[in-house]
């Protein structure tokens, strides 16, 4: 299996990019995040004739995940089932020839003296729970998508400058890890512990892709008996490169059978 994680930010600005990349590089699964788009317009006619099923939930102007595969799922739920704010458009969770594959975008928490970064720290904690009662850690199991959390400083450019920002702050960091803890592994990590590469670039500021200053943020784990049959991982820094990006680019990783 190949799969596939990229936050598109804005799913109709970036179908172009979208559309190629299924096109040539033919993921059995592609996981998408911040598709900014509430579910009566998302564009679903135009993945006609991919051969993709998609499944989405969203929101309008922000967050939204959506799953593309070439199997239809045979399992899908929306969100957090604890009782609390389901935070559906950030969460998906679906069964594909057996494996179940959970597909988040992480809260960017905002700045450190915000709500929304408390709200962030629980969102792990939240995520933590959902894994204990809803996956196994002797079962295969993926966990992708944007975490806006560079785990380590060789995953940000500048990791002295970056301590206070909120995806990179000891506190969220920890967090992550923790969440990691419960079975998981970075498969990108596991076979290049020391290979220097981000998968977000700002485009804010000017020239961070030429001089490569960005952040490892979007990331695929697995569970153990899946984690070992990871044959390789990659970020595809193509998409990044075209004309209207996204400010991320694809990450992929490929399993045996």
């Amino acid at each position: 299996m190949k799969i596939a994680t990229f936050n598109v930010n804005s799913v109709r600005k970036r179908l172009p990019i979208v559309l190629e990349w299924l096109k040539s590089n033919k993921p059995d699964v592609l996981c998408l995040q911040e598709t900014k788009v509430q579910d009566s317009e998302f564009p679903l006619s135009e993945f006609d004739g991919s051969g993709y099923h998609v499944t989405f939930r969203g929101m309008k102007s922000y967050n939204g995940v959506a799953v593309l595969s070439l199997v239809a799922p045979k399992k899908v739920a929306f969100g957090f089932d604890d009782g609390g704010e389901p935070d559906e458009a950030r969460l998906i969770r679906v069964t594909i020839d057996g494996i179940t594959i959970v597909n988040t975008y992480i809260p960017q928490g905002a700045s450190l003296d915000s709500p929304k970064y408390p709200y962030k720290l629980e969102w792990y904690r939240r995520l933590r729970a959902y894994f204990a009662k809803h996956l196994s850690t002797k079962k295969p199991a993926i966990w992708c998508g944007d975490m806006n959390v560079a785990p380590e400083p060789i995953d940000v450019d500048n990791a002295k400058a970056k301590k206070k920002h909120v995806c990179f702050h000891e506190d969220v960091r920890r967090e992550y890890h923790e969440t990691l803890a419960w079975g998981f592994t970075d498969v990108f990590r596991m076979l290049y512990p020391d290979k220097l590469q981000y998968t977000f670039w700002d485009y804010r500021q000017p020239n961070t892709l030429i001089e490569n200053r960005g952040w490892r943020v979007d990331h695929i784990l697995a569970t153990a008996p899946l984690a070992k049959k990871c044959t390789n991982a990659e970020v595809d820094v193509k998409p990044r490169n075209v004309e209207n990006p996204s400010d991320h680019t694809v990450m992929w990783a490929k399993f045996s059978s």
